[in-house]
């Protein structure tokens, strides 16, 4: 008989009130839904689906909010730093919980490496004199300061940051619904705008064109989960993220693209720039481009602290199944992965300084080759649940302190949806390369896994 999936639930800090207070991750969840990609990328699907971008960004959604479900559950059962790799080890084998966490890594440093470099063309538009590897240089080491510090120093510094990119999306959401009902100084009705050209003027399979350019947008939701893990109460904050992503996503996401395709008529707004900046600046904002890429900087440095932090705690995690170099789980003083954050630091580096040695080489392998990696990461999640409920209704009921929705239909429904986008890439020609590359990432990792076994029976034999 197969007993409960046993979790590794060790805490990296000793401190009972935990380095991550309520506020901190509360903002961490806002923040992690609201990235650069949204101020900056919603003009192109947009364009790509006309007003009905709105049904992309609502699918796209919809697919993260049931994804969170399921990880609400299995997190409020086991909070572990670690989170998904520790329920995918426990509820599929070993093979899961090795690819997923290499895969998350990967994926995350090269987001670092990629913001850092998005960071530096943004400072150029302001200093144009200074080298823009000087300015990558200087952003990753500032973030990387911040998470050598301490955790709290990091959840200090995301919570501002993030702050920005929410009074932000607030502010808009206020004023844009103010200036589409005609109630803005100067403004006139233009809520009709969303049915300019038709709603769905290049059809339905435009719709599902942009739920793939969207799905990455959302990425970033999860690291709640393993931040929850170092707070003083993980299961509170878990549920509590959890449960606001829902309004999260229809607020943040929906809302905010429905009142873009309302004030200005969809054929008009920009994709090379910010279609937040021309809204603002169509309400009569003073300096609104200069505004937004503010934000959009702020943007750019939350992601960049929060990937460092979420990649050293993952390759942490990794450690403790001897799945990662035995040397990166030294801490410092203050319980920090001190050693962590530097090896996900350095490899951040060496992506950077490949974006001006071979930027059409290695820089846009390292980027395309995990295009499709949250949506591996997603589809292993929702396999884990599927797998980690059966076992816990059997043996451990009282564990399932959040369930997810009309288990287990809505589980194998999601799962589904999450093959449907993989299977949807193959439709689209920008993401088909990103969809064999994050493959062959996939294979590499997975064959890296059968070394590894190899090494530890061996080992065992001696």
């Amino acid at each position: 008989m197969q007993t409960a999936p046993e979790v590794t639930t060790e805490r990296l800090q000793s401190d009972a009130q935990g380095p991550l207070r309520q506020r901190h991750v509360r903002m961490i969840a806002l923040g992690g839904i609201v990235g650069a990609s949204l101020f900056v990328g919603s003009g192109a699907v947009i364009h790509t689906a006309g007003p009905a971008s709105i049904l992309s960004y609502a699918f796209g959604g919809l697919l993260v909010i049931l994804v969170m479900r399921m990880l609400g559950e299995m997190a409020t059962a086991s909070p572990t730093l670690g989170s998904f790799m520790e329920y995918a080890r426990a509820s599929l084998g070993g093979w899961a919980g090795y690819t997923i966490g290499w895969l998350y890594w990967y994926f995350w440093v090269g987001v670092v490496a990629f913001e850092a470099v998005a960071g530096a063309k943004l400072l150029m538009l302001w200093i144009p004199d200074v080298p823009q590897w000087v300015f990558s240089l200087i952003l990753m080491t500032l973030l990387t300061a911040s998470n050598l510090v301490s955790t709290r120093s990091f959840g200090e510094t995301e919570f501002w940051l993030a702050s920005v990119k929410i009074v932000t999306i607030v502010v808009f959401l206020l004023a844009g619904t103010l200036f589409a009902l005609g109630v803005w100084p100067g403004s006139n009705l233009s809520v009709g705008n969303i049915t300019h050209g038709g709603f769905a003027p290049h059809g339905l399979s435009a719709v599902l064109h942009g739920i793939v350019m969207v799905i990455f947008a959302y990425v970033g939701t999860e690291i709640v989960t393993i931040a929850a893990a170092e707070s003083a109460d993980p299961v509170k904050s878990v549920v509590k993220a959890t449960s606001s992503t829902v309004w999260r996503v229809i607020i943040f996401y929906v809302g905010s693209v429905t009142l873009l395709v309302m004030i200005t008529p969809w054929d008009q707004i920009p994709t090379q720039t910010s279609p937040y900046a021309a809204a603002f600046g169509k309400m009569g904002i003073p300096a609104a481009t200069t505004i937004i890429n503010v934000v959009v900087l702020t943007s750019v440095l939350s992601v960049l602290n929060s990937g460092l932090y979420t990649a050293s705690r993952m390759l942490f995690a990794l450690q403790r199944h001897n799945w990662a170099p035995r040397w990166v789980a030294d801490r410092s003083r203050e319980g920090t992965p001190w050693k962590a954050i530097l090896a996900c630091t350095s490899a951040g580096y060496v992506a950077v300084v490949m974006s001006y040695v071979a930027p059409d080489a290695v820089f846009d392998f390292i980027i395309n080759s995990a295009g499709a990696v949250g949506l591996f990461v997603y589809a292993i999640i929702a396999g884990s649940q599927l797998r980690m409920r059966r076992r816990l209704e059997r043996q451990a009921p009282e564990r399932l302190k959040l369930r997810m929705w009309g288990y287990p239909y809505l589980s194998w429904i999601t799962l589904g949806g999450i093959l449907l986008v993989v299977s949807s890439m193959l439709l689209v020609p920008d993401a088909r390369s990103q969809l064999y590359l994050s493959i062959l990432s996939l294979a590499v990792i997975l064959a890296t896994y059968g070394v590894v076994r190899y090494a530890q029976k061996a080992a065992a034999r001696r």
